[in-house]
Formats: structure tokens, C-alpha cells, sequence
């Protein structure tokens, strides 16, 4: 079985595990990620109107913080306390360590792209997704800059400013755009990941780094990029677009083609078949 059978496989046996979550619960499930993402893209855009003034903060050596990325992530708990008050939330400043396996459990970054806020480079998003005893089945990601939605349900397709969505047509990798992320906080990461890069410009129209990992995912569903890959990837970096790229008919594993987990973890996604090329190039 190759990799773009096994990733259909995987989205067929969860569409058919959680026949017990119906359509309409899974759709009422969206309808909180979309007021979610909402909600928070407006707190940022106030916080961008007094950027010059906002306090930096360092989680890590380059992994910065301000009061936008909290006021966000307390925006979306509003949002799910009100609607879902014994769902747990898994986010990045508040709670990056609660237990995304068992019972409804809403995933999110709520700033996805603080640095590229915190310059004004205008991309950057908020990420949520929805999952039932780990699985995901809704999610929304918003550019907060520029307000463009996307969305997905486990089986209902996928779908950019309430339009369906897909992955790209492309075959040739010379007519190919990847997008990709930098390591950062690793010089180990960083030597793995050099090495990549050669074989993968010498064949395709152009490599791209944005910054954003949600968005890039959701780029790939909606076909402007025709893939996309990193290292290392959180799971609030990744609940929303996975299942946005599988339900746009993409295929997402790891860097070693298994099952991408939401978790810490490597990613490649793209279309099935710039997905089996780049998984080739990429193990050269």
C-alpha cells in the first residue's frame, strides 16, 4: 500500500469510528471553531493597532510571546466554556500539556505566526480544531491579517471562504511550489535539515517559507502550494490543516510516510502525488 492509499485509508476508518459524532454534531462542533477563530482574529487585529507598544516576551531562544497571544487564547476558552463546558482545551500558552485522547478536546494556537506579527509582516493565523477521543473532526484556521476563513469537517469536505476546496492537480515537480519550515530552536534539527533542501530546488518552480504552519497547510488544501514539509511540528500548529488537507483529497504523514499524529511531530503534506515524490526526494 503506498502512502496516498494509507492516508485515505486512515480518514475512511476515522470517518467510520465516529459515526456515533453525526453530521450535525460535527457541524455544530465547526460552528464553535468558527466563532472561535473569529473572535480571536479581532482581539489581534486591536493588538496590531498598538503593536509599536505591545512587550515581547521569550518562551525559548526565538519563540516569543506578547499579551495578544494570550488575550487570543482567552478568547477562544471563552468561546468553547460557553458552548461546551466539559470540553478540555489543549493551547499553546494556557494549556499545552492536557490530555488530547480522550472525550472533546478543542486543539489551538492562538496566535500562529507571532513573530511575523510582532515585525508586521501580515501573516499570521488562529488554529482550532475540534477532536473525539483523539480524533479530529473540525476545525477552522483564520489569516487574522487579511480575515480568510477555512474550514473542514471529518467526511464533509473541506472549504475556503465557505467554498469547496481541493488540493492541487499538479504531477510534474517542475511545476511544483513547496512551502516549508525553518527549524529554529535546534542546531541538530538544523543540520538535518540543510541536506533536504538541494534536491528539492534543483526540481521544483520554488521553495517557500512563510512562517505560519497553519496557514501553509491550509494553502496546500486549497492548492496553492503543492506541498508542504517540517520537522517539527506541535499539535496545535497542526489539528486544523491536517484534517483541512485530508478532506481537500490531500494526503498528510510524517517525513517517515506514517500516520501523522497530533502531536509533536514531523509533517509532509501535499497532493497524492507530489506527496509520493516528495516523500522519495526527501529520503535521497
Amino acid at each position: 500500500m503506498n502512502a496516498s492509499e494509507s492516508g485515505q485509508g486512515n480518514r475512511d476508518d476515522s470517518v467510520q469510528a465516529h459515526r456515533g459524532a453525526s453530521h450535525a454534531d460535527r457541524r455544530a462542533l465547526l460552528a464553535t471553531c468558527v466563532t472561535a477563530v473569529v473572535r480571536s482574529a479581532d482581539v489581534i487585529r486591536d493588538g496590531a493597532a498598538r503593536r509599536s507598544s505591545l512587550k515581547w516576551e521569550s518562551k525559548s531562544t526565538f519563540d516569543f510571546v506578547s499579551d495578544v497571544d494570550r488575550a487570543s487564547e482567552a478568547a477562544l476558552a471563552e468561546v468553547i466554556a460557553s458552548r461546551h463546558p466539559d470540553a478540555t482545551l489543549l493551547a499553546e500558552e494556557g494549556s499545552p500539556d492536557a490530555n488530547s485522547a480522550t472525550g472533546l478536546v478543542f486543539v489551538a494556537d492562538p496566535l500562529d505566526g507571532t513573530t511575523n506579527f510582532l515585525h508586521g509582516v501580515p501573516w499570521y493565523a488562529v488554529s482550532i480544531a475540534a477532536l473525539i477521543d483523539g480524533v479530529v473532526v473540525a476545525g477552522a484556521i483564520i489569516n487574522a491579517a487579511t480575515g480568510e476563513l477555512f474550514t473542514a469537517t471529518l467526511g464533509g469536505g473541506a472549504r475556503r471562504a465557505g467554498e469547496a476546496m481541493h488540493v492541487s492537480a499538479t504531477t510534474e515537480p517542475s511545476r511544483s511550489l513547496i512551502a516549508t519550515g525553518f527549524p529554529f530552536s535546534s542546531d541538530e534539527e538544523i543540520d538535518r535539515y540543510i541536506p533536504m533542501l538541494p534536491a528539492i530546488m534543483r526540481a521544483t518552480s520554488g521553495l517557500r517559507r512563510n512562517g505560519a504552519a497553519a496557514l501553509d497547510l491550509a494553502d496546500v488544501a486549497c492548492g496553492r502550494y503543492d506541498a508542504f514539509f517540517e520537522l517539527r511540528l506541535l499539535p496545535w500548529d497542526l489539528a486544523a490543516g491536517v484534517l483541512m488537507v485530508g478532506e481537500a483529497g490531500g494526503v498528510v504523514t510524517t517525513l517517515d510516510g506514517a500516520p501523522c499524529p497530533v502531536a509533536e511531530t514531523s509533517i509532509l503534506a501535499a497532493n497524492p502525488s507530489m506527496h509520493a515524490w516528495m516523500l522519495k526526494t526527501l529520503h535521497t
